[in-house]
């Protein structure tokens, strides 16, 4: 007798459909490898009209031009930068981080490029599959973002304007998103600040390895009315004060 044919066999199966995934379950049907595909096309994405001019976010390649890796390394280097973001050292300090945001595949790494220059730099990302959602009641397609001025455009109030219109960018082309958030150290005061001087509320602190941080959200449902409803009673007006050192 012919020997049994061999049971069929199911044909590998992809990642849930959240259009952030498509493209690892695509490599993994296929056989092989490709590149993370990246969680929001930002490319396509309408520049921000805002008071101090046009504003969009461009995705940075590590491999493009060296002036770009140059720019941000430089920006990297900044004494005030560096305190918080650690990354300071050579460019392939710098040119390693980017290219672990692209290949975790929930992050895009962005120059904000305003009226024409680029002066600050954006991690936009999904904080539901970053490491991060380990230390808060993480929602589908929560969004957060990373930034720095470059220091010729701090102290002029842009930080509050860019961070709204940034968010802004991410609910009107990500319509699955309700919130977008971020996390920065709570002894980082003028970023604290301006959070909160965009429409996000302080909801907790979070003990982080490498920092405690204050976790900031902005609602769409908020933005769709304003910002202008008070918070649900109970919440913090404002994150908690830094411990002072004891004075002599």
């Amino acid at each position: 007798m012919p020997p049994d044919p061999p049971p069929p066999t199911r044909p590998p199966e992809l990642l849930p459909d959240d259009t952030i995934d498509f493209g690892a379950g695509l490599a993994r049907l296929l056989g092989g490898t490709a590149r993370p595909a990246v969680p929001y096309d930002i490319s396509c994405w309408t520049p921000a009209g805002t008071r101090a001019g046009p504003f969009r976010l461009e995705p940075i390649d590590p491999a493009g031009p060296e002036r770009e890796m140059a720019l941000l390394h430089r920006w990297m280097n900044d004494p005030s930068v560096a305190a918080f973001w650690k990354l300071a050292g050579p460019v392939e300090v710098t040119a390693r981080h980017v290219r672990a945001q692209l290949e975790a595949g929930h992050s895009v790494p962005c120059f904000g490029v305003l009226d024409g220059m680029r002066m600050s730099y954006w991690e936009v990302y999904r904080a539901d599959r970053d490491p991060l959602a380990g230390y808060y009641r993480a929602r589908p397609y929560d969004t957060g973002v990373h930034l720095l001025l470059g220091g010729g455009d701090r102290g002029r109030g842009l930080g509050s304007l860019l961070i709204r219109a940034v968010s802004d960018l991410v609910f009107d082309n990500c319509a699955p998103c309700g919130r977008v958030l971020a996390e920065p150290d709570v002894h980082n005061v003028p970023s604290v600040a301006a959070f909160l001087n965009a429409g996000f509320l302080f909801q907790e602190e979070l003990a982080l390895p490498d920092k405690r941080a204050a976790l900031m959200v902005r609602e769409r449902a908020l933005r769709d009315s304003g910002d202008g409803p008070a918070p649900p009673p109970g919440t913090p007006a404002k994150p908690p004060e830094p411990p002072r050192p004891d004075l002599p």
